[in-house]
């Protein structure tokens, strides 16, 4: 990546929607500029786990305010990234749809664990160098993350579905503070979150961490209280439960530091927070500067740089434990890569992701065998569309389940209309590469030539009558192949001379 280059992450928790602003200088990002509104879209979920109009409608106002400030970047400066709320809705692609449309860039929903790993890189890049066993933790509005790591590298993510908003709407409801209310609060966080004792022991880590939200309004409230600056301990903790309980209600709480925008979701966060702390044993929790936004500004640096990143160690993991045919992934991802470079002759921008997404699909298209032979496809595209694969969002795994399904057999079963000519073109490169490589020998490519009209929707594969006639299977598979284009936009031909 270039030095001097302008990145924005925009982070739409289910509190507030966050807007960062970096300039990329010698591996490191200077900040620019920070803009942070209180949407609270997450108490917008009503009980069958619908967006409100209201909540919807607040989301939209603010993403159109981000849009102005983001005028003039480019695609590739900006990532937007979703998390609990639109996890959870059942109606998100009402609001995405149009949010896209108001924001100007995509909005990605990441799944839980995807979202712990990028807390951890915003913290640890934001950290001094070193290689000491971090526990990082971030309380959200409707779900908390934990993180293991060492160094930039998280070593276990989780994500458990209890938050500050959550936890304030089911045991706060009118803003009451008793030690009944934070106890009957704590106890049903400890439930939920009883399963990290087994994944995060004490012995673990030597420092903890807290990102964000919950932990810097605590942090605040202390420091201005007297406590040590820039961490919470249990004593301070407690004590500050001890202030809310005498407070007796949200509206009654005077606490310097406390912001108003925290008030409403006060009572929640510091329930799961001390419920955490008890649980892990964490005597005293540092406050971390990084966040998910500096995870998201970083990880699009590595993208950019087209270094080895997280997705592409996920895929690899992936592939091990199903046991696919390594051998035979790299025949078909080295075959469908080259069809595809005959298919988009001038690189243009995605060229290279969309080279990067056939190769992932190649080393996965056999990874659904390990359950069955016959509709193995259809099993690895359920697969793609359930793994918590790290470096991924849920779009993006199931525009790759897509392309693991869309394999073999008839094409009509795709929830694609084929609109995307970048879709159709790595679809067509993986079935071609299949069937060449159906042998499980690297195939016979001398004098085989594909090519493609993008404005009459045509492919063409062109071969010697010589290819074909030693070829007779391989011919017979590709003839057939014309057959399942049929009923797309597209049309495949297969042409001997």
């Amino acid at each position: 990546m270039n030095h001097g280059t302008l990145l924005a992450a925009i982070d739409l928790g289910s509190n507030s929607f966050r807007l960062e602003i970096g300039r990329y200088d010698h591996g490191q990002i200077e900040r620019i500029e920070y803009l942070k509104e209180t949407v609270r879209q997450g108490n917008g979920l009503d009980e069958e786990r619908n967006l409100s109009q209201d909540a919807m409608q607040r989301g939209w106002d603010c993403l159109a305010r981000f849009a102005e400030r983001l005028s003039g970047f480019k695609k590739s400066q900006v990532r937007a990234v979703a998390t609990q709320t639109l996890r959870e809705a059942k109606n998100r692609d009402v609001f995405l749809k149009r949010g896209c449309e108001i924001l100007g860039f995509p909005i990605e929903v990441i799944a839980g664990t995807e979202e712990a790993r990028l807390i951890y890189q915003g913290v640890s890049h934001l950290l001094p160098h070193s290689q000491e066993k971090r526990l990082v933790i971030d309380i959200g509005g409707r779900s908390t993350e934990i993180i293991l790591g060492s160094g930039t590298e998280a070593t276990e993510t989780a994500s458990f579905r209890v938050g500050s908003v959550a936890w304030s709407m089911k045991y706060f409801p009118t803003g009451e503070f008793t030690e009944q209310t934070f106890y009957r609060a704590e106890i049903a966080a400890q439930a939920v979150l009883e399963e990290a004792l087994t994944q995060y022991p004490r012995e673990a880590w030597s420092a903890a961490y807290g990102a964000s939200g919950t932990v810097g309004a605590v942090a605040d409230i202390l420091q201005t209280a007297g406590w040590p600056e820039g961490e919470i301990s249990a004593q301070g903790l407690n004590w500050l439960i001890k202030c809310l309980m005498r407070a007796g209600h949200a509206e009654r709480v005077r606490l310097d530091g406390l912001k108003e925008d925290r008030r409403a979701v006060i009572g929640g966060g510091v329930s799961v927070l001390r419920a955490l702390m008890d649980l892990l044993k964490i005597e005293r929790l540092f406050v971390a500067q990084g966040a998910l936004r500096h995870g998201v500004l970083f990880d699009m640096v590595e993208r950019e740089d087209e270094a080895p990143d997280a997705r592409d160690v996920s895929v690899q993991r992936l592939a091990q434990k199903f046991s696919v045919d390594a051998l035979q992934s790299q025949r078909v991802r080295e075959v469908s890569s080259l069809l595809f470079k005959q298919l988009t002759p001038t690189a243009g921008d995605g060229t290279a992701q969309a080279m990067r997404k056939l190769s992932w699909a190649a080393t996965l298209h056999e990874v659904g065998i390990a359950i069955s032979h016959s509709d193995y496809h259809t099993h690895g595209a359920y697969i793609l569309d359930n793994a918590d694969m790290l470096g991924f969002s849920m779009p993006e795994l199931h525009r790759l389940g897509l392309l693991v399904l869309g394999q073999r057999g008839k094409l009509k079963k795709l929830e694609s209309d084929f609109e995307s000519i970048s879709f159709a073109k790595l679809l067509l490169s993986l079935r071609l590469a299949i069937i060449l490589c159906h042998a499980r020998l690297a195939p016979d490519l001398q004098g085989l030539s594909l090519s493609c009209h993008e404005g009459k929707r045509t492919f063409s594969l062109s071969a010697s009558s010589s290819w074909a006639e030693k070829h007779p299977q391989s011919t017979h598979l590709l003839r057939q192949e014309s057959t399942s284009w049929q009923k797309t936009p597209w049309t495949f031909d297969f042409v001997t001379a």
